[in-house]
Parts: C-alpha cells; structure tokens; sequence
C-alpha cells in the first residue's frame, strides 16, 4: 500500500474516531469521495481490506487504524 492510502486511512480513522468514538465503524469507501476519480487507489484499498486482511464490510475504524499501524 502506498504511503499516501496509509496516512489517510490513518487521518480518516482519528477523525471518526474523535467524532464518534472508539466504538465507530468504517468500510474502506470512507476513504474515497463519493465519486470513482482514482480507481486505481480505490482497487489499492479494497484488495487490501477484502483480500490480504480478509475484512468484514464494516470494521471498527480503531482496528484499521492499529492493523495499518502494525504493517507499515
């Protein structure tokens, strides 16, 4: 994953956690507008989620943050 999908799974998650707490779910389409302009990054982010990491559609965004933390 390139360094700049980790820093804003990474903002993404601080922020929805600061705003909703820890307790808050997230799918990988959080960090995308709502519309398809990078589809390259987007494929990036949902290999990642779905196929290396085998995620659930929603996962708590403290949990992606810590994974995205441990493996980078």
């Amino acid at each position: 994953m390139n360094k700049s999908l980790r820093n804003k799974i990474i903002t993404v998650c601080n922020e929805k956690i600061k705003s909703k707490g820890d307790n808050v779910g997230l799918s990988f389409y959080a960090f995308f507008a709502n519309k398809n302009d990078n589809p390259e990054r987007l494929m990036e982010a949902a290999k990642w989620w779905i196929m290396e990491n085998k995620l659930n559609h929603f996962e708590k965004a403290i949990k992606i943050k810590g994974i995205v933390e441990k493996q980078f």
